[in-house]
């Protein structure tokens, strides 16, 4: 069977679709990866007879990735009731045309007709419309297309397909819904991660299958870190990602990505809670080298924030001295000159101010710790979500646990990098 096996038990078969095949038997009479599933079952295990194999979810023939099978009814029965209740998690990475937001939920209501076999967005209320919900980040744009990460939290047919073309991002390849594809080509979108509990071990498990796209190779190289970032750019010497919020940089950063390239040197730091761009050596020579550019402040760093409040100027640069309180791992403003102390420089530019709050792009000129949230806070207008420096009544207010702060830009060894990630102010008002 040319079909890649992820994982297989007593209980379970876990495959990779291959794109173009049907998960179960069609009109088209072409092979199916259910009945192909069997046939390898029999074969290796020498069974007699009929084969049992549970088929507890589907796939888009088009579409290639991650499947789970049943190897017994009791499985089947419990992987289920997993999928109709939406506790196993489907992960998929899509292509799409045009300049995606950094990140939408979308609802909307589908129906299908059954004659054309295609899906399309209906009125609320509309008889056979189905409810449709999704929500997608975008990871990476380049050369007008979009890399988004979409969850599912329902599963209908051609959902991603329909959902994302109806707002004007239409697949790259989807010969159905993209009137811009190419004949023959192949539809950009892939289940690459899948979130299931043992049907009798009861524990989690995640399965990956990486897409064989042409486009956006480094960051589908590292797309199963999910959890921890989104890779930027690779060379010889540096790793650049996109960290998530609450990820250790020295920790859990650095443990998510050494599966998949080893070894990796962090060459500066990021706050857990602040998300953006880091810079990782991938050799000692290039770890010295990195890090003595970053201790030369021979680079670019500019950073984003919402604040609690509108300074009072518009832009302006900022100076103190601060020092560092390792017991309680804070840091505190004290006048110049005082032993230890280290000085702290920044500029920021009001980009937006909206009710209470402000968004601020700010450009740093040293780096110490926790200096953006020292150094805003110091002016009376902390960063939104900052537990530590900030204003909790407000965070709590705005429902934020992580600060608002991401490092947006980063121009180093001659490349500029930029996250997605993109901070609304139109996003907490609906919070408040």
């Amino acid at each position: 069977m040319d079909i890649r096996v992820l994982y297989e038990d007593n209980h379970l078969l876990v495959v990779e679709k291959p794109p173009n095949m049907p998960v179960q038997g069609d009109v088209s009479g072409d092979e199916d990866l259910l009945t192909a599933c069997k046939a390898y079952i029999k074969e290796k295990y020498q069974k007699p007879g009929a084969v049992y194999l549970g088929l507890v979810h589907r796939l888009d023939r088009p579409v290639g990735g991650v499947m789970v099978f049943a190897r017994t009814s009791k499985a089947a029965a419990r992987l289920t009731e997993q999928f109709s209740a939406h506790k196993a998690q489907k992960r998929y990475v899509a292509i799409v045309e045009g300049h995606a937001p950094a990140h939408e939920s979308l609802t909307d209501t589908l129906k299908k007709e059954e004659a054309t076999n295609t899906t399309r967005v209906v009125k609320d209320g509309t008889p056979g419309g189905k409810l449709a919900r999704l929500s997608y980040r975008t990871l990476l744009r380049e050369k007008g297309l979009s890399l988004v990460d979409v969850q599912l939290e329902t599963g209908r047919p051609h959902q991603i397909r329909v959902q994302l073309s109806h707002r004007g991002f239409p697949l790259k390849g989807d010969q159905r819904y993209n009137p811009r594809a190419q004949v023959g080509e192949q539809i950009r979108l892939w289940a690459y991660a899948l979130t299931i509990t043992h049907p009798t071990l009861q524990e989690p498990m995640t399965f990956y299958s990486l897409p064989p796209f042409p486009e956006f190779g480094t960051t589908l190289k590292y797309l199963s870190a999910f959890r921890a970032c989104t890779a930027v750019y690779e060379d010889g010497n540096m790793l650049v990602v996109d960290k998530n919020p609450g990820v250790e940089v020295e920790t859990d950063l650095v443990s998510e990505l050494s599966t998949l390239q080893d070894p990796l040197f962090p060459v500066h730091r990021l706050d857990a809670n602040t998300a953006g761009l880091v810079v990782l050596a991938k050799t000692p020579e290039a770890e010295q080298e990195l890090t003595a550019a970053f201790a030369r402040h021979d680079l670019s760093k500019l950073y984003r924030a919402v604040l609690v409040g509108t300074p009072r100027e518009p832009a302006a640069a900022l100076t103190h001295w601060g020092k560092k309180d390792e017991a309680h791992a804070t840091m505190h403003l004290v006048p110049p000159g005082t032993p230890g102390a280290l000085e702290m420089k920044l500029q920021y530019r009001v980009v937006k101010t909206q009710g209470p709050l402000s968004l601020v792009e700010i450009q740093l000129f040293t780096g110490r710790t926790h200096q953006i949230r020292v150094q805003m806070a110091a002016i009376g207008c902390p960063v939104l979500g900052d537990d530590k420096y900030g204003d909790r009544e407000a965070n709590r207010r705005y429902r934020q646990r992580q600060q608002q702060l991401v490092a947006q830009e980063l121009t180093i060894a001659g490349h500029t990098f930029s996250s997605t990630r993109a901070l609304a102010l139109d996003e907490y008002h609906c919070k408040s």
